[in-house]
């Protein structure tokens, strides 16, 4: 593990392929952690790929170095965070794997840094044009029970009381049963005990649909920025698994118009939330051959 200051953060992050191969940033998702990705990341080191893999704000041993600076979990900060990282190690093109909010950074990355992103390759999470979030559904709504249950306060606090005992419900929700093992969850809930693991997942959510959440103004002109834009350039593969209950597929169809530089979306069976974990070798082919297709120095 290494670890880089930005103007924030102590990014703590792993590692490893040829120092000369084409860079890919893997950004883990919530709530989960760098680990999920072992089996990918060593089969795209074997094939040449640089792999850099951040624990994202909040997780793992990634640290704030002020306690001043406002705790905001959004999608802009997470792909400035990424950005920061990548200018820290020098990198300039290089290819974005997302999962969950790990995707939701890479569409951000890629809608507001096209010039440094070459490919995207987004697990469980449909692209939202302009980053705007729109009240779901009533169906929607019930998958989205967490997010409502973090925007009341008494629900907040039984989250800072047990935040991995949290965790593990979504785990044991959002795909089909007995896709983990004890020792799967115990090793990603080490990332949770983060100091700030709790503060940066309110405010994800909370700002999301409250008013009067933490916000921190050195993020307002990217995020008016991306309100405005609604094309992505970057060449983009979306996996989602058909048995997902939190983000169903029917949350990412129809979105081949954002897409200028090519869209494919794939569908798996009998996986759910987490198809990295869940269908390790078959999502590793997927993003290799979509790497292979776009992959830039």
């Amino acid at each position: 593990m290494r670890k880089i200051r930005t103007e924030l953060l102590e990014i703590a992050f792993e590692e490893g392929g040829p120092k000369d191969g084409p860079a890919v940033m893997i950004l883990h998702g919530w709530p989960d952690a760098p680990c999920g990705w072992d089996s990918i990341v060593s089969r795209l080191q074997a094939e040449g790929w640089r792999t850099v893999i951040p624990y994202l704000r909040g997780s793992g041993p990634t640290r704030f170095l002020s306690e001043e600076t406002p705790r905001v979990g959004s999608g802009v900060a997470l792909a400035q965070d990424a950005i920061d990282l990548a200018d820290g190690l020098g990198l300039g093109r290089f290819s974005v794997v997302g999962h969950d909010w790990g995707a939701r950074a890479a569409y951000t990355l890629a809608a507001l840094f096209p010039d440094r992103i070459s490919s995207v390759s987004a697990l469980a999470l449909g692209y939202q044009p302009g980053g705007g979030f729109k009240v779901p559904s009533f169906e929607q709504s019930r998958k989205f029970w967490y997010q409502w249950f973090m925007c009341v306060d008494g629900g907040a606090e039984k989250v800072r009381e047990d935040p991995v005992g949290f965790a593990r419900i979504q785990w044991e929700t959002w795909s089909p049963e007995g896709w983990f093992d004890e020792a799967e969850f115990a090793s990603a809930a080490e990332s949770f005990s983060n100091p700030d693991w709790v503060s940066i997942t309110l405010n994800a959510y909370r700002a999301r649909w409250r008013d009067g959440e933490v916000r921190d103004s050195r993020y307002d002109d990217e995020q008016r920025r991306l309100e405005t834009v609604e094309l992505i350039s970057a060449p983009a593969l979306m996996i989602q698994g058909v048995d997902d209950r939190c983000d169903p597929p029917s949350e990412s169809e129809g979105l081949e118009r954002y897409f200028t530089g090519g869209y494919r979306r794939v569908l798996l069976e009998e996986v759910g939330h987490f198809p990295h974990r869940e269908a390790t070798d078959l999502v590793a082919d997927l993003v290799v051959n979509h790497l292979r297709g776009k992959a830039s120095r």
